[in-house]
């Protein structure tokens, strides 16, 4: 009986073993309909490189000299932090100076507790934001 257990399991191997094939050819096949929906795709993120995130309001003005108060504010905070983008936006009747490139509301509220006592009118708020700069190293 055991020499019996050991032949079919010999057979079943033999078997398992010489139906696989090595062969690194792979084929796939897709509707041709994917590629075409991977292109747009591609075509409207160049079109529109943003994403949505938040960013911190640091100023907000309307009247007269609110588009030059709001560059005063710009260029004071990119003195202060170099490193930080900032963007002049305006939507009527404010001019507005918003700050960072944040993917989450979090991020956004932890750099505004850092500048809270230099802006203490400053808050978060949602936004399309520019697509963050890809860390890559080699190593």
């Amino acid at each position: 009986m055991l020499k019996f257990c050991i032949v079919v399991f010999l057979v079943g191997a033999w078997q398992l073993l010489s139906g696989q094939n090595n062969s690194t050819d792979i084929q796939i096949i897709q509707d041709p309909r994917v590629d075409t929906l991977l292109q747009l795709h591609k075509d409207l993120n160049i079109k529109s490189p943003r994403i949505d995130g938040w960013r911190v309001n640091i100023f907000f003005e309307t009247g007269n000299n609110s588009k030059k108060l709001a560059m005063e504010a710009k260029a004071g905070f990119v003195q202060k932090y170099p490193n930080i983008p900032s963007y002049l936006v305006f939507q009527e009747p404010y001019y507005k100076i918003r700050v960072g490139d944040y993917r989450t509301q979090l991020e956004a509220e932890k750099f505004l507790t850092i500048i809270s006592a230099e802006y203490p009118n400053a808050f978060v708020v949602e936004d399309k934001i520019n697509y963050p700069e890809l860390d890559i190293r080699y190593k």
